[in-house]
């Protein structure tokens, strides 16, 4: 639940006068939750880092995501910190949260940065979070040795100095650039002007689609049964344990049942199918050729 501006304020002052752990205490924090799975020792250990979880939300307000849901996020990866914690490694647990928490808060960032999402991959990330600041950097030291740099080569550079391919540059520029657009907007100023909405194509089964399909399948029906009609009592039988169970039966298991060999069934089966065919064909020979 999405806290106010009154409860967060109160809940960030909470978390700043909790108390703070020394290496002892958290370790001994750490292997009452791993090894006992001691719910007070967690709550202790969560507690006393949420301030760091609180401290690294406040770096992500420019994106323009609600403080609370930062915190909230942030708080999500310091309980996935403390699971995974592994106190025998000699490392001290604010140091291992410290990357849960920013994984947490950056994949809420780009996952609602945008309706069209950004991407997730290590590439995509380290340019969302990383690209503006290096571009601008990029284009002051230009700045400096009188360079003018023109779109490609400022690219380029970007990529160079992340670490990423031109390529993932040039998608997540573009894509930072633009913003949503409601589809409900209109195409012109005037009152009259068509919503954008108006010209997506429906992409689902038109009326008349369906009328037609319903309409093939109710023949298809109706030739099949007359087809059907046009066997013998055991040719049915066959027939419709063969090919219209969704389990078919198999030769052997209808020899037994009916004392035939399973050479036989096969036969009475071809003999059927073959009277069909002559039916559907005398009916509609478009049909006998889509079954044939």
């Amino acid at each position: 639940m999405a806290l106010d501006g009154t409860e967060l304020r109160r809940f960030s002052r909470k978390a700043m006068r909790a108390e703070l752990l020394d290496a002892e205490t958290e370790l001994k924090l750490a292997y009452a939750w791993r090894d006992q799975r001691d719910e007070e020792a967690l709550h202790r250990l969560i507690t006393a880092y949420m301030r760091l979880a609180i401290s690294m939300a406040s770096k992500f307000r420019h994106y323009g995501a609600p403080m609370s849901d930062l915190i909230q996020e942030a708080g999500l990866g310091l309980m996935k910190a403390a699971d995974k914690f592994d106190p025998d490694r000699g490392v001290r647990f604010s140091t291992y949260a410290v990357w849960w928490i920013k994984a947490s808060i950056q994949d809420y960032v780009m996952r609602n940065w945008s309706m069209v999402r950004t991407g997730s991959t290590s590439s995509q990330k380290a340019l969302f979070f990383n690209m503006r600041r290096v571009q601008a950097q990029l284009e002051r030291e230009a700045r400096e040795m009188g360079e003018t740099l023109d779109g490609h080569q400022l690219r380029e550079r970007i990529a160079n100095q992340i670490g990423v391919p031109l390529a993932d540059v040039e998608m997540m520029q573009g894509r930072l650039s633009g913003s949503d657009l409601s589809l409900n907007a209109q195409q012109s100023g005037d009152e009259d002007g068509r919503e954008w909405i108006e010209t997506i194509e429906d992409d689902g089964d038109q009326a008349s689609d369906r009328v037609e399909v319903a309409h093939d399948r109710a023949a298809l029906r109706a030739w099949l049964a007359k087809a059907m009609g046009a066997l013998s009592e055991r040719e049915r039988y066959i027939v419709a344990e063969r090919k219209l169970r969704e389990e078919p039966r198999t030769l052997e298991a209808l020899g037994e049942e009916l004392g035939l060999s399973k050479e036989r069934i096969r036969q009475i089966e071809a003999a059927a199918f073959a009277k069909m065919r002559r039916s559907l064909e005398s009916q509609s020979r478009e049909v006998y050729q889509l079954l044939a």
